[in-house]
């Protein structure tokens, strides 16, 4: 899981935001999606390496202020992402987002879609990087979106010369849980989107696994976190170190009479667990694997 990785490369847990980092106080790691170009482009809003003439805009645009201030330090939701949170149109709650921190003469752009480029360039977004439309543009700002079935997902305002950030920038994103980005979008920024029973996709903020980070050579582990609160680890080969896990990982143990079926699915993976939620039991391919809880404050250096 990417902030569980992050945390673990760092300093262990992180009881704030979930995602920190970048320019803004709710960031996260870089994950280079397709679409990506390394160049400016110019003002062509149109022909820019973000855009696609494929998206379609959403059915009632954006019809607020581009500038809303951001509350004091510490806020959270809408009040930490002025009005790039209120430009969204989720599902369910807003996953991240917040204003930028100043930057140097030479960061910023000399148009609109320079100050998105240097979003990415400055920020390093988990967020999609191409389908990028212009939903607002009024004198100084331009509001840009990511919209999925006509529906914003994601939302980035950029501005033109505010203080201590010269040029085009970003000022303030917000984005969606990353289930309401496509399947095949969500897979290639590295998420895991489980399911419920029912097949619908459930919330990262819910449920989230992901593989263990190559530059510890954790590879072959796995990682999954409930609630944002519990985290458990499948660990096969023996990689993880033992003081980091609970108890034991195991591959093949009997279900305990008192579990029962989460109805989280993922790619074959059935979630189980039992009242105290110690372990987490994970039936596959006919066995049942025993993940252990993993223990605050270990991390990966």
């Amino acid at each position: 899981m990417r902030e569980a990785r992050a945390r673990r490369a760092v300093a262990g847990r992180d009881g704030g935001a979930r995602r920190r980092g970048g320019l803004f106080a709710l960031t996260a790691l870089l994950v280079v999606a397709p679409g990506v170009a390394g160049c400016r482009s110019g003002d062509d809003i149109k022909n820019g390496p973000v855009y696609t003439d494929s998206v379609s805009a959403p059915a009632t645009p954006y019809s607020g202020p581009l500038y809303v201030p951001v509350r004091a330090k510490g806020a959270t939701g809408v009040d930490a992402s002025g009005a790039s949170g209120r430009a969204l149109e989720c599902d369910g709650r807003m996953y991240s987002g917040g204003r930028s921190d100043p930057w140097s003469r030479g960061d910023g752009g000399s148009t609109p879609v320079e100050g998105l480029l240097a979003y990415f360039d400055m920020e390093q977004p988990d967020v999609p990087r191409s389908g990028y439309r212009v939903e607002r543009r009024e004198h100084d700002r331009v509001l840009f979106s990511y919209d999925v079935a006509g529906r914003t997902k994601v939302a980035v305002i950029v501005a033109k010369d505010r203080p201590d950030r010269p040029g085009w920038g970003p000022e303030t994103s917000a984005s969606c849980d990353p289930s309401e980005f496509p399947a095949k979008v969500a897979e290639s920024l590295g998420y895991e989107v489980w399911t419920d029973r029912d097949g619908h996709r459930l919330p990262v903020t819910e449920v989230r696994s992901d593989t263990g980070p190559g530059h510890c050579g954790w590879e072959s582990a796995h990682f999954l976190e409930l609630d944002g609160k519990r985290e458990y680890a499948s660990d096969p080969h023996g990689v993880l170190p033992s003081e980091m896990l609970t108890a034991p990982y195991r591959a093949n143990v009997k279900l305990p009479a008192d579990a029962h079926d989460t109805g989280y699915r993922f790619r074959g993976r059935q979630l189980w667990l039992t009242d105290d939620r110690s372990t987490a039991y994970v039936r596959v391919d006919g066995r049942v694997q025993a993940w252990p809880e993993v223990k605050e404050g270990v991390a990966c250096q």
